[in-house]
């Protein structure tokens, strides 16, 4: 069994910041999807979906979940998007334990919109982002595990996760 980690969510929500924590405290290895993509790719995401389209990056998408997702005992951290394929969601789900970091409207502005490197947030007003994350929670209600992140630092996150994988982190040993 891979028995990993996964972590799901919104732009913002923390899967990176977290994720490496997380990785950290379990001694495990931490794989970013995102940062898999772009090393393959030997462009940033923006760049990818500038000069090939989402439909590209899509595809490098499902070839990284893959490969993310083949691994043992490992936190995944996935793109926010990485869910609205079934592919992805069966390969994620297999063998693994996956946790939707949730994020509300204003969080995930104050910590993705401000970069300017997140394609899908270029050019959006604040009611078209709110539009985009109702419209994909229901992709990430397949979770095991639900954490709240508004208000809280990466760390006392992590330290939710693996209070609620407890019992399962235990059986791995």
């Amino acid at each position: 069994m891979p028995d990993n980690i996964v972590l799901i969510g919104f732009m913002g929500s923390g899967k990176t910041t977290v994720g490496k924590i997380l990785a950290a405290s379990l001694g495990w290895p931490f794989l970013d999807t995102d940062a898999m993509i772009e090393e393959d790719a030997g462009l940033s995401i923006k760049e990818i979906f500038a000069r090939y389209g989402e439909q590209y990056f899509r595809e490098l998408e499902q070839a990284a979940v893959a490969r993310a997702a083949a691994s043992r005992r490992a936190v995944i951290a996935t793109g926010g998007g990485a869910v609205l394929s079934g592919v992805n969601v069966q390969r994620l789900r297999e063998g693994n334990k996956v946790v939707w970091l949730q994020v509300g409207l204003e969080t995930a502005l104050q910590r993705a919109g401000v970069t300017g490197d997140r394609p899908l947030l270029q050019g959006r007003r604040r009611e078209e982002v709110a539009e985009l994350i109702k419209h994909r929670e229901p992709y990430y209600a397949f979770a095991d595990v639900y954490v709240e992140t508004d208000g809280k630092d990466a760390a006392a996150v992590a330290g939710e996760i693996k209070e609620a994988l407890k019992s399962w982190l235990a059986s791995l040993k």
